[in-house]
């Protein structure tokens, strides 16, 4: 059976989120509301663009393309769509399609363009009525991938015209309501004000619609809670990190409840062996731990929680419980992306506290246009080494390249995170 999604929605104006298109009222921190997305079981993401003017339009691109580096979930973008050159700029914002408004009378012609420039499966269509699919059903169906559903009252007309799947935006929560819809084979999700509400657990929801013969994206384990190897108070041990950075947070225990709690939630639950109960973690301060993996080792016997951690999950404030170093050895870091990022910070702190006689200092004291010089001289070099049948060479104009690039991140402000989330989306 095809999962079903369920769809937050974002509206933006001025680049700020807003409750809809008829209720301007301020809708919460942007960023903010896209990080609870991203973790707490929303499958998709619409966001739409309420801009009156052009600035504004360019300015919600912006919003829509930093949000793109926030959220994993995929994203699709509609509103002031009027021309190819939209299309364009929202899936190079980030967006994994656009959703086109039917009401408006260049739509049919942009349909034929963008599926041609973009290919079919980036088009969606939202419709308030049948008008398009009746006057223009086969361009549509030939061009546009899926209907986002703005009027539920809609739905059976649409069944009875076009094979075409849809996703439904419904007002309000009524459970009886929601599994009707979704029962329907042509709907592929709903979305509206109940899942964008930051309050809502939409893991906890997909549950309760599995009770209905829903099937979503939910957390379900490959193995039973019988099949672990349970220490001598019948507990599992829990290791947490970091899914991002892979730093080790802390280490709890779980109990039969609280492992089925955390699958349940979405986020990590342990068994308080001094209080004698469950907790979940971030429960009273906040910080909480949403699941992005569970994983056994190889006896069985422990658990390993790759989660992304709301604030601090230490109770002393500290990110991580293991801050108490007692032995250490000097080492050389072999990892790429800390070995970068060590380079990058060692950059920025010479341009936050310049140092006399720093050649970084020297290339931050010039100015971009001596940067971008040096950047392009050392490119050449790498063109010039790379005819050289020794690799030495080539790793040293490299590294030179690479030093000179960093020094130009730092002076534009773009970070490794930017580059690694900028080359994901690619």
């Amino acid at each position: 059976m095809e999962h079903k999604n369920l769809i937050a929605t974002i509206y933006l104006k001025d680049g700020m989120a807003v409750k809809g298109e008829g209720n301007l009222e301020g809708a919460g921190d942007l960023k903010e509301l896209a990080a609870i997305y991203n973790d707490s079981g929303v499958d998709k993401l619409y966001i739409f663009d309420l801009s009156t003017s052009d600035q504004e339009h360019e300015n919600n691109l912006h919003t829509i393309k930093e949000l793109s580096r926030i959220v994993e979930i995929p994203i699709y973008g509609g509103g002031c769509i009027s021309r190819l050159e939209d299309i364009k700029k929202l899936i190079y914002a980030g967006c994994k399609g656009v959703i086109l408004d039917s009401g408006k009378h260049e739509t049919i012609t942009l349909i034929e363009e963008g599926s041609k420039r973009f290919g079919r499966d980036k088009l969606l269509v939202a419709m308030e009525n049948v008008d398009l699919i009746f006057k223009h059903k086969k361009k549509v169906q030939e061009h546009v991938h899926k209907l986002v559903v703005l009027n539920e009252g809609i739905i059976e007309s649409l069944e009875n015209i076009t094979d075409l799947p849809f996703s439904v935006i419904i007002q309000g929560y009524d459970k009886d309501r929601w599994v009707q819809i979704l029962k329907k084979d042509c709907v592929t999700g709903i979305g509206g004000p109940y899942i964008s509400d930051p309050d809502t657990y939409v893991t906890e929801l997909k549950q309760t619609l599995a009770a209905e013969g829903i099937e979503t994206k939910k957390f379900e384990s490959s193995m039973e809670w019988s099949e672990f190897k349970l220490n001598s108070d019948g507990m599992l041990p829990v290791i947490v990190q970091d899914y991002k950075t892979a730093e080790v947070l802390m280490m709890a225990y779980m109990n039969e409840e609280a492992f089925r709690t955390t699958l349940f939630l979405g986020k990590m639950a342990y068994y308080s062996r001094s209080r004698k109960e469950l907790w979940i973690k971030g429960e009273t301060s906040g910080h909480y731990q949403y699941v992005k993996s569970l994983t056994a080792d190889c006896d069985k016997d422990t658990l390993l929680a790759k989660v992304s951690q709301v604030g601090a999950a230490c109770h002393t404030g500290n990110t991580s419980c293991f801050y108490n170093e007692l032995v250490k050895k000097e080492f050389t870091t072999k990892n790429p992306l800390k070995v970068f990022e060590n380079v990058y910070d060692v950059i920025k702190d010479r341009k936050d506290h310049p140092k006399e006689g720093s050649y970084t200092n020297y290339l931050f004291d010039k100015g971009l246009d001596k940067i971008l010089k040096k950047l392009g001289e050392e490119a050449t070099e790498i063109v010039i080494a790379s005819k050289n049948p020794e690799k030495e060479e080539i790793k040293y104009e490299i590294s030179d390249f690479l030093y000179h690039m960093m020094v130009l991140m730092v002076e534009r402000g773009v970070t490794w995170e930017d580059i690694v989330e900028e080359l994901n989306q690619r």
